[in-house]
């Protein structure tokens, strides 16, 4: 196996076992931390965290620790974030969620920066184009990354599937889940009850399981909230889940998958110091040439253009995590679907990245983004017009695996396109793509609490319609960029012609 390729499934596999625990925690926080809007609000916390980091973090820790160890460091925030959920309160979930957002951007700037530079390495080597390696490598990771959303998400619904058997949701419920619903945010309903604090803990346990006695974590819990982890309780789980046993070890426990992860990158991940140090010449930048790089950016026409399409990003996927999730799913089926809804977006999702990643050889990546245009311009119109039933269950998993079909072509095609036109500027360039996703998220988090679905909906419709004028502007002035430099080609060795006639 090639060193390049190794270095990606190093990556790829890290982040699989760092977002099995916080993925399927993200898809369930506006749903398990109702009361007065606990989990709309950490994401919140989470993603403005992550637009304040994005502005001067990922260019100043990739240039001072490289790729390899900015992700290192990174990943040991979402640690902190999984342990935060142990004991969720205004004041344990909220700084968390903040310390998470502020690795979020190095992290996804370093992987990105990471997969950029393996990919034109491995061009090099193997005299290819290099946006096609490039291309492959972020669709191989996505593969494996989105993968992550399907087994962080089995494992909370087959917990939660172990909540008593709810009574049939009233009519008049229903007419209030969908686009209709403007007081999900704030009011729980049946649909919504919060399930028991033994399943909660259960679900954390699998999540995050430290190596050593959690002596802290014990500390923390109420007296009644420790009765929770005796052996009683959690006996009556199935044995073919073996959940039960998992209750006591939640203060001794197992190596959680997110110390997996760090240990992973770690150990086995190749730095590329050396080769951006090459990259750059061997030449060292001032501090605040360096801290300023995000911002000096933007005086490229191209990136103001492009700016929308990482703030949809953001939306698209606070929609689904936040409002989906909730307004849909919870409030028409109940919590213990969530995860599987959530299952068929990720593996959706991440057969597509692969699919995209070896499909834009041939198409080019303008008909991948009309396909994800296409795709979220016609879920959105049809979530509008739908109203939830339960006797429609399969409808619930078609949109969510269409979902996942468009959210592919976001996060492979955006990555790429960054890392493509911004060569020579990629941590900044990236750090980027982090600031104005995490402006989206943060954004679309905010108004969540105060906006109808159907409102909501609109602003996709809106967003994603500008994002699509402003990327075919992008790729009108690479047309004639490049005609221009292929005409300037063409005109050299005819001069070089006519001088040598006139010698």
């Amino acid at each position: 196996m090639e060193r390049s390729l190794r270095n990606v499934l190093v990556v790829s596999f890290g982040f699989l076992l760092l977002f099995t625990a916080y993925g399927g925690l993200q898809s369930l926080q506006s749903s398990l931390h109702s009361e007065e809007g606990l989990g709309v609000t950490a994401l919140g916390s989470l993603y403005g965290g992550a637009l304040l980091s994005s502005t001067c973090l990922p260019p100043l820790l990739i240039k001072k620790f490289g790729c390899k160890w900015t992700i290192v460091l990174s990943m040991c925030c979402y640690v902190a974030f999984s342990l935060g959920n142990f004991y969720a309160s205004w004041y344990t979930l909220i700084p968390t969620s903040i310390v998470l957002g502020l690795g979020a951007a190095p992290l996804w700037s370093a992987q990105c920066t990471y997969l950029t530079i393996m990919g034109n390495t491995q061009a090099e080597k193997v005299g290819t184009v290099g946006r096609d390696v490039v291309n492959q490598y972020f669709g191989i990771f996505f593969l494996i990354f989105q993968s992550s959303g399907v087994w962080g998400n089995l494992i909370s619904s087959l917990v939660f599937g172990q909540t008593p058997t709810q009574e049939a949701i009233p009519e008049e419920q229903l007419l209030s889940c969908g686009a209709s619903d403007c007081l999900m945010a704030t009011a729980s309903t049946n649909s919504t009850q919060r399930p028991s604090q033994t399943l909660i803990y259960t679900l954390l346990g699998i999540y995050t399981v430290t190596g050593t006695r959690t002596a802290a974590l014990e500390d923390q819990l109420r007296p009644r909230e420790r009765a929770l982890c005796t052996p009683g309780p959690c006996a009556t789980f199935p044995s073919s889940v073996r959940l039960h046993r998992l209750c006591p070890h939640l203060r001794r426990g197992l190596v959680c998958s997110g110390v997996l992860a760090v240990l992973l990158v770690a150990v086995f991940l190749e730095p590329t110091k050396d080769a951006q140090q090459k990259d750059k010449g061997e030449k060292k930048l001032p501090f605040w040439f360096t801290l300023l790089s995000t911002f000096r950016l933007l005086r490229d026409k191209r990136l103001r253009l492009l700016v929308l399409l990482p703030v949809y990003s953001g939306f698209e996927q606070a929609f689904l995590t936040g409002d989906y999730t909730r307004s849909y799913t919870t409030c028409a089926l109940g919590i213990q679907f969530v995860g599987y809804v959530m299952i068929c977006f990720s593996a959706t999702n991440a057969l597509c990245s692969l699919l995209y990643g070896r499909l834009s050889q041939h198409t080019g990546r303008i008909a991948l983004y009309a396909l994800g245009a296409v795709t979220h311009l016609s879920c959105s119109i049809a979530l509008l017009l739908w109203r939830p039933d339960p006797r429609q269950l399969a409808v619930f998993f078609v949109f969510s695996g269409l979902w996942g079909v468009a959210d592919a072509v976001w996060q492979t095609q955006n990555n790429v396109l960054y890392g493509v036109l911004f060569e020579k500027d990629k941590e900044a360039a990236f750090a980027n793509y982090r600031l104005w996703e995490a402006l989206g998220f943060t954004v679309a988090f905010g108004y969540s609490k105060f906006l109808c679905v159907s409102t909501k909906l609109y602003i996709l419709l809106g967003v994603l319609s500008l994002a699509m004028v402003a990327y075919g502007t992008v790729e009108h002035l690479e047309a004639q960029s490049l005609a221009r430099s292929a005409a300037a080609e063409q005109k050299q060795p005819a001069k070089e012609a006519v001088m040598e006639t006139a010698m």
